[in-house]
């Protein structure tokens, strides 16, 4: 369980974002909607230790992860959270099966990468480059390589973000499968997608934004 309890976090531009209490259950898969700017993509930021809050504190499984060192932080992530970034972050001149192989370096065991690309039907492609797929091509190697370490927790920031609705769509719909038995949060603009998740969370009503 993930629980978020008077969170802050201030810009270099001097906005300061304050957020409500939120609660993440085991086992249920969360989208956020709201506008831009108006911290989703810096929730799952502040969960996955990738930015530290200003005030408040996040616990997984009731430990406190704002206090620990950010080496400590980066450690749970690779071991524990499973990210799906926006601009999917893999290197185009890489084969597909490499670029999940790569988090060997990290100590991450990817014998399961066939299997998962064979679920997100690109195994095919698995010896092809990443610079010769398409966007959704590319998304399901993104989401094989955050779930390749079985982790409990998987953050999607705009999964579909770059992708039509219709490849976006089952993109989600193969996301939520994957995930059976993990939290999953996913950040979106697409209201469309709310239907595939157990509960919905707006995120101008949960999030307040100040100029300092």
């Amino acid at each position: 369980m993930i629980t978020i309890k008077g969170l802050e976090k201030k810009f270099q531009n001097e906005t300061t974002i304050k957020y409500q209490d939120l609660v993440f259950e085991d086992n249920k898969k969360y989208i956020l909607l709201g506008a831009s700017g108006c911290g989703k993509s810096t929730l799952l930021n502040m969960i996955s230790g990738i930015l530290s809050p200003n005030c408040g504190e996040i616990y997984i499984d009731g430990e406190e992860m704002t206090c620990l060192s950010q080496r400590h932080k980066d450690n749970y992530r690779i071991k524990n959270i499973g990210y799906i970034f926006q601009d999917f972050k893999l290197i185009e001149d890489m084969s597909v099966m490499d670029n999940i192989n790569v988090l060997r370096l990290e100590g991450v065991d990817t014998s399961k990468a066939g299997d998962l690309l064979k679920e997100l039907g690109i195994y095919g492609m698995r010896n092809k480059k990443i610079k010769q797929l398409s966007g959704g091509e590319k998304q399901r190697v993104a989401i094989a390589r955050a779930l390749v370490k079985t982790p409990n927790i998987i953050l999607g920031d705009e999964p579909t973000g770059n992708l039509n609705y219709t490849i976006g769509e089952k993109v989600i719909q193969e996301l939520v499968k994957a995930s059976e038995g993990k939290t999953l949060i996913v950040v979106s603009h697409d209201e469309r997608l709310t239907k595939y998740f157990d509960e919905v969370i707006d995120m101008n009503k949960v999030t307040q934004s100040k100029d300092n």
